[in-house]
């Protein structure tokens, strides 16, 4: 238990230092962190004030996108519905707000749980190394020979619909990446000589991981954690796409897509006819994912030294 507050406290203490540190006035004045922050404060904006936005018909169910009949032609935007309808009549200005909240909740949730795991997972094998190493590993590259998108679908499969069981299935398969780049980087820092001075002077292994080796070997892994909350979207909007994903109705923007499966090529001699179905959740996957890529890639070249020469 003292070990589990501890390094809940050093979770807790990462936010803390970066942003005391002189990379926040970097992060702040380089053009992509810039947009990459202006375009996910944006959509942090609309998921705070979605209840304002998109005013929910029904409280204790706010995610359920409201619908006016059942007809499967989508409908321009109008008055009514300045985004237009889906098939089945879903208004999409409704879904997309909404959707914002169902997006974060999954880049957010998934990346922590499967960074965590990861970084728990590979700071043990490299700093242990040898038969511990060598078993760590192995199970990282069995996980590692199924496709990630098709390791996801079969769990989601048995696991039953539902935007939760995708989540799992996200972390189940997810978390690899991160163990193998946090043990690199541990590799490479595990016999420098302040890590053998605190050794000499009896501290833990949990002291020296959580004091003096993660703090130094644990910004490639922020990096790609930050690139990675977009990733997620994209593969849980893929699910949801096939049907794996929220139960129908749900404010989420690959179900969106999916709505419009049988009109994004519209109707003969008028292709455009439904563009609205498909345009407008497809832009707010593409900007929700472009924020993060641009203020993880951001932090990829203000962190690692051999870009700095290059800037």
């Amino acid at each position: 238990m003292e070990a589990i507050k501890k390094f809940g406290s050093w979770l807790v203490s990462i936010p803390v230092r970066i942003v005391r540190s002189k990379l926040t006035k970097k992060f702040l004045t380089t053009p992509t962190s810039l947009l990459g922050s202006f375009l996910v404060i944006g959509f942090v904006g609309i998921a705070v004030f979605a209840p304002q936005l998109a005013p929910p018909p029904n409280p204790d169910y706010p995610y359920r996108i409201p619908r006016d009949a059942y007809l499967s032609e989508p409908q321009p935007p109008s008055k009514d519905h300045p985004l237009g309808t889906t098939s089945g009549q879903y208004d999409i200005y409704y879904g997309l707000v909404w959707g914002t909240r169902t997006a974060f909740r999954v880049g957010l949730i998934v990346t922590a749980v499967a960074a965590v795991i990861g970084i728990v997972v590979g700071s043990v094998a490299a700093f242990y190394g040898g038969i511990v190493d060598e078993i760590i590993m192995r199970i990282v590259d069995i996980f590692m020979t199924v496709p990630f998108l098709v390791a996801a679908m079969v769990l989601v499969t048995i696991l039953g619909q539902g935007l939760d069981k995708v989540m799992i299935a996200l972390i189940v398969f997810g978390w690899m990446t991160y163990a193998r780049l946090i043990r690199s980087d541990i590799l490479s820092i595990r016999e420098t000589d302040y890590i053998s001075a605190a050794k000499a002077l009896g501290a833990s292994d949990l002291r020296i991981i959580l004091r003096h080796i993660l703090p130094n070997a644990i910004f490639p892994t922020v990096v790609m954690a930050t690139m990675s909350a977009g990733s997620m979207v994209i593969t849980a909007s893929a699910l949801s796409f096939l049907g794996l994903g929220a139960p129908l109705g749900y404010a989420d923007w690959g179900q969106m897509i999916s709505f419009a499966r049988h009109w994004m090529l519209g109707t003969y001699g008028n292709p455009a006819q439904y563009w609205y179905t498909v345009v407008y959740p497809g832009v707010a996957i593409l900007l929700f994912c472009l924020g993060w890529n641009l203020m993880g890639d951001a932090f990829r070249d203000i962190l690692d030294p051999r870009m700095q020469g290059l800037r």
